[in-house]
């Protein structure tokens, strides 16, 4: 399977809401928080929240083409997140926090370019950035799987449910199967 694994990048605001929106559809192998897109090596939380370093919060998702395709993963994260908000994604505020799709391959990028023109054809004024995928550095281990970790925390209960509730609703048939996923 490891030929079949692709790579997509995201970034739609703080990524503990984004890491735990694609966790659970098929086909994605994993989802791990970090930076990207900026001009700083090796950036840290604290530096990339300054707003100077260049990098967005982003996810990075292995995939298996095979189970979900980019188009499927676009789809989910034009509708997690607000794509018409520039450098802003609800109260949090900033550059960091960016719509952002960085591209590994032509394909992908030809299919994040059609799907925000389609959008823009509906009448959204989306602001997504689309820039080639150069560096990932890993966010802090205490921000990776952070809704897992602390389900019960007020900002998941307020911000990341809701989301995983739209996405359990809208999108039912890119889930795993929960009976078979332990």
């Amino acid at each position: 399977m490891d030929s079949q694994k692709q790579i997509a990048v995201f970034g739609g605001g703080c990524f503990w809401c984004t890491e735990a929106v694609f966790q659970d559809l098929k086909g994605v192998i994993s989802v791990t928080s970090g930076y990207a897109g900026g001009t700083t090596p090796n950036p840290t939380y604290e530096s990339v929240s300054s707003g100077k370093s260049g990098h967005a919060e982003v996810i990075k998702i292995e995939f298996d083409p095979a189970q979900i395709n980019f188009t499927d993963l676009l789809t989910v994260f034009f509708a997690t997140h607000d794509p018409t908000t520039m450098n802003r994604q609800g109260n949090d505020t900033g550059p960091q926090y960016r719509s952002i799709v960085l591209y590994s391959t032509d394909q992908q990028k030809a299919e994040a370019e059609k799907y925000i023109q389609d959008l823009k054809s509906d009448g959204l004024d989306v602001v997504t950035e689309v820039k080639s995928f150069e560096r990932f550095y890993p966010a802090e281990e205490y921000h990776r799987n952070y809704y897992k970790n602390n389900s019960d925390a007020p900002y998941c209960q307020v911000v990341i449910e809701p989301k995983l509730q739209k996405v359990q609703e809208k999108f039912y048939a890119l889930l795993k199967d929960k009976k078979t996923d332990a």
